[in-house]
């Protein structure tokens, strides 16, 4: 077969430095044996898909993996395709707390933000 070289693909996702600054932040709390912060796209809201990101403790053999300075954040397998091109915000201000994404595979989102359509 040869050697197969394996050239870095840029990360699906892009995360701004308040995104960055959010995973450092919740990595500093995290629950014992927590490895990282996940990104998938579960089925619900409205439109159909929505954003969730939660502590994981294993690393799943699909995942994406973005190095962070302040942790890993892992993208579901089966969500990368939804998200690739996809800028990662965290955005704070009177009245909300939360990540946001600029997804340009979305066709469609509810009025809230909390979901998507591609």
């Amino acid at each position: 077969m040869g050697d197969v070289k394996t050239r870095k693909l840029p990360a699906a996702v892009t995360l701004t430095p308040g995104a960055e600054a959010r995973i450092t932040a919740l990595m500093a709390k995290a629950p014992e044996g927590a490895i990282g912060v996940k990104l998938s796209t579960p089925r619900r809201g409205c439109s159909g898909l929505a954003y969730s990101v939660d502590y994981v403790t294993e690393e799943v053999k699909f995942d994406e993996k973005i190095e962070t300075p302040g942790g890993v954040l892992y993208i579901d397998g089966a969500s990368v395709l939804y998200l690739v091109g996809s800028i990662m915000d965290w955005v704070e201000d009177d009245f909300t707390a939360g990540f946001t994404f600029a997804n340009p595979n979305a066709k469609g989102a509810c009025g809230c933000g909390e979901s998507f359509m591609v």
